[in-house]
């Protein structure tokens, strides 16, 4: 969806709500997450996973019939619950059948995989929108979902995940679940991102809807940490967050996540809103990205099983996730298209190889028996650094480029170009010369600011992940 969300909130006249779209997907996400490592502890992997795809089967046909902004949110919200839940539980399956000294070589396949089917998603998603409209991006993998689910149920043993204990039913999973962590997360991150979102973009900062999202978010949090403390079954186990090298790895995932979703969701933006590019042009440009990050990614995967050195993927990297942000930041018009596309290859490389590298570097680091609740809170920093990059970057442009359009339009017409060209980024094409450069100019402006912003983030991130200290592969340090 990330080439043809422009053409989406174009459609419902609603640009400068963009983010909700990835953030209610990402929001139930990660409020679902942490359910699903200890749930399938308890009643094992195969009923909670198929399950999950059944909800994320339902949530991918809605999003093609959504008759409104709202009813596609929400959508997107139901698609979260249940891609959220068998992400991790894809990353558990493997941790059970596969052992730590060749997972490398399965999490490679892993990442070829997952590249190959984004570059098809960013190719296909633009073209199918600019060509047969942007419902049938999602109505065409319904029938792929349900042969998912219907393999998966073939596939999967059931009593994977079990390890010996007996199985209980979803009702006592439940009684020793971490409610209380879970809906205190969920709350607070839930504030931060109506905080964020809503301030100086749909409603002013001093609106008492933001004011009290962002309060809520300051006194829930730290509720959060404390029940964590206490909790028997914590979805978040403070003593594995805390001690090394788990605490720098997991933040750096977060932040690594945090800047993936930025660079996805404002690169389209660039092409559509700058340089004005369609869609489907805006769509093959990101295979780009899919392509270099699934060939880094598969690269890594190989290159840990034959040095059996976790150290490398994680600051190199880093290092090119650095210079890809600076590439990103300054972008001009008037370029030649192989260089915009070169200036997507660092960054897209840096995520290749520090996604895979950091999440067999904690596996490593952690005993047979944490894997499950150890992939599940891995998943919840990533996840929730994907809620922030799309919410915090939209924050960014959504506030600059509101006070660049008001010192760079100029003109009789100018309240109402403003309206137009916030409400969708596909007016921007239908403006008159004077009127569109201007426009452009904005949009420009606010996008270098944020990727200035994504580029101290990065420069954070290289800061958290050079002193670490890692064993090799197969040995506990």
């Amino acid at each position: 969806m990330a080439s043809s969300h422009p053409v989406i909130t174009s459609h419902f006249h609603s640009a400068n709500s963009a983010s909700w779209l990835s953030t209610s997907f990402l929001l139930t996400q990660t409020s679902f997450q942490p359910l699903v490592g200890g749930l399938s502890d308890a009643i094992g992997r195969k009923t909670p996973y198929l399950i999950l795809a059944a909800v994320f089967s339902l949530g991918t046909l809605w999003c093609a019939v959504a008759g409104s902004m709202l009813q596609f949110i929400l959508a997107r919200a139901v698609c979260g619950l249940g891609a959220g839940g068998m992400m991790t539980l894809g990353s558990i399956i493997m941790s059970d059948v596969v052992p730590i000294e060749i997972r490398p070589r399965y999490q490679s396949l892993m990442n070829v995989t997952f590249g190959v089917g984004s570059m098809m998603g960013a190719g296909l998603g633009g073209l199918m929108a600019d060509c047969l409209g942007w419902r049938w991006e999602f109505g065409v993998q319904v029938p792929v979902l349900i042969i998912c689910v219907g393999v998966s149920g073939l596939v999967i043993p059931g009593d994977l995940g079990l390890y010996g204990k007996q199985k209980v039913t979803i009702q006592q999973a439940l009684r020793e679940f971490d409610f209380w962590g879970a809906a205190t997360l969920a709350g607070s991150v839930t504030g931060l991102v109506l905080g964020v979102g809503l301030g100086g973009n749909v409603l002013p900062w001093s609106h008492p809807v933001v004011v009290g999202s962002l309060m809520f978010f300051a006194v829930v949090f730290p509720v959060f940490l404390w029940v964590e403390g206490w909790v028997r079954n914590p979805i978040m186990p403070l003593h594995l967050v805390f001690k090394a090298p788990h605490m720098n790895l997991m933040v750096s995932s977060h932040i690594s996540a945090l800047l993936a979703a930025a660079i996805l969701f404002n690169v389209p933006l660039f092409f559509q809103g700058v340089l004005l590019t369609s869609a489907t042009e805006s769509g093959l440009r990101l295979v780009t990205c899919s392509a270099v990050q699934a060939l880094c990614g598969m690269t890594t995967g190989f290159l840990i099983t034959w040095s059996r050195r976790m150290k490398w993927p994680l600051t190199t990297g880093a290092t090119l996730v650095i210079a890809g942000l600076f590439c990103l930041f300054s972008m001009e018009r008037g370029w030649p298209t192989w260089v915009y596309m070169l200036c997507l290859v660092p960054a897209s490389a840096g995520q290749g190889f520090q996604f895979p590298g950091s999440f067999m570097a904690v596996l490593a680091a952690s005993e047979q028996h944490e894997q499950a609740v150890v992939t599940s809170t891995l998943m919840l920093w990533r996840s929730t650094g994907n809620i922030l990059g799309v919410a915090c970057s939209s924050l960014v442009v959504q506030n600059s480029l509101w006070y660049h359009l008001q010192e760079f339009v100029s003109g009789p017409e100018k309240e109402a170009v403003i309206s137009k060209v916030r409400k969708s980024v596909e007016a921007i094409r239908d403006l008159e010369g004077t009127y569109q450069d201007q426009v452009v100019q904005s949009y420009a402006a606010a996008l270098r600011l944020t990727f200035l912003c994504c580029f101290a983030l990065a420069v954070a991130n290289l800061c958290l992940v050079a002193p670490v200290r890692l064993g090799r592969l197969g040995s506990k340090k």
